[in-house]
């Protein structure tokens, strides 16, 4: 019996099927997370939270990921988002680098022994465990090392800091946060760390509609007003392309059907309100020339999407981010 299961494990056939089973299962792995976002879905910026996910609310029932065309510094805000936490989590010998290690020895011995070699009987398993111990005492090491290096000067403790008063422009700040929070902004809880309120839920559902209307007109100049720098450079790229192609986008009697908050923070003298909108709307793109539509139809359809808005002393909100839900 045990020479029968030692030829079906060394025999050829089992040999290539192991392989590509393993094989498989790594691009199953690697494939996860290369989908991405419709061109246009998806651009702009959160701030530090430009790469995290947008938590789920009402109106978005599933969490967003994050902005994939963005002009923001990768580094700067991951380093942002993750200083306090290197700074205090423990590691785990079982985690990063030392999972990866003690991974990579079980994996070796359990499909060397499928191709007929590995940990070899009791001697093999001896071998293996004096190779865990070695990787053990090198982990350790490294540990108490990193354990020991001093932290960074200036390096912050927290994700995020909620700047002064002062930076908001004299009063202005205080008056608004003197007014009710909305019922939007009570569901998001300690999400919302500003206080949106009914006002701000009004000018969102403006900014909505009116990006929209300047957007199907090409009005550069209107969405200029209303977006940063970095929506308004998307925008324009979209339109020129559409131009080249002898088309345009309308987007037309839009009607805001439901807005939550998913999260507001401060952070480095600014405002920021991510707020998941539904809302209904006729989109069509329409031969510029003949004014025939060759995409899309005159039927109300429903979008959601997560926009993210910014405001700096006491100024209006821009659209900062659009992401498809």
């Amino acid at each position: 019996m045990e020479n029968t299961g030692t030829k079906m494990f060394a025999s050829k056939g089992f040999r290539l099927t192991a392989l590509f089973a393993s094989l498989m299962m790594v691009f199953s792995v690697v494939a996860v997370d290369t989908a991405e976002a419709r061109r246009g879905g998806s651009f702009g910026s959160r701030g530090a939270r430009t790469e995290m996910s947008v938590p789920a609310t009402q109106a978005s029932p599933n969490a967003t990921t994050g902005v994939q065309r963005t002009m923001t510094d990768s580094s700067t805000t991951r380093n942002a988002t993750t200083a306090g936490a290197a700074a205090t989590a423990r590691p785990s010998l079982f985690g990063g680098f030392g999972g990866a290690l003690l991974g990579g020895f079980l994996f070796t011995g359990l499909f060397g022994m499928m191709f007929g070699y590995g940990f070899g009987g009791f001697g093999g398993m001896l071998a293996l465990l004096f190779q865990l111990v070695i990787v053990a005492l090198v982990i350790g090491w490294f540990m108490r090392r990193r354990q020991q290096q001093p932290a960074m000067a200036g390096a912050s403790t927290s994700r995020y800091e909620a700047p002064n008063a002062a930076s908001y422009g004299g009063n202005t700040g205080s008056a608004r946060n003197a007014a009710p929070r909305s019922a939007a902004s009570a569901r998001a809880g300690k999400r919302d760390e500003v206080g949106i309120t009914d006002a701000d839920l009004g000018s969102f559902q403006q900014r909505l509609v009116a990006l929209q209307d300047a957007y199907s007109r090409e009005d550069y100049a209107a969405l200029r007003e209303i977006s940063t720098p970095e929506v308004m450079g998307y925008l324009a790229e979209e339109l020129g392309e559409n131009a080249s192609k002898g088309v345009r986008n309308e987007v037309f009697d839009v009607n805001l059907l439901e807005g939550d908050v998913a999260e507001a923070w401060r952070e480095a003298g600014a405002e920021y309100a991510t707020v998941a909108l539904r809302y209904e709307s006729r989109d069509v793109t329409r031969n510029r020339a003949t004014g025939e539509i060759v995409e899309g139809d005159e039927r109300v359809t429903e979008t959601t999407e997560v926009w993210t808005f910014v405001r700096r002393n006491g100024s209006d909100w821009l659209v900062s981010a659009i992401q498809q839900a």
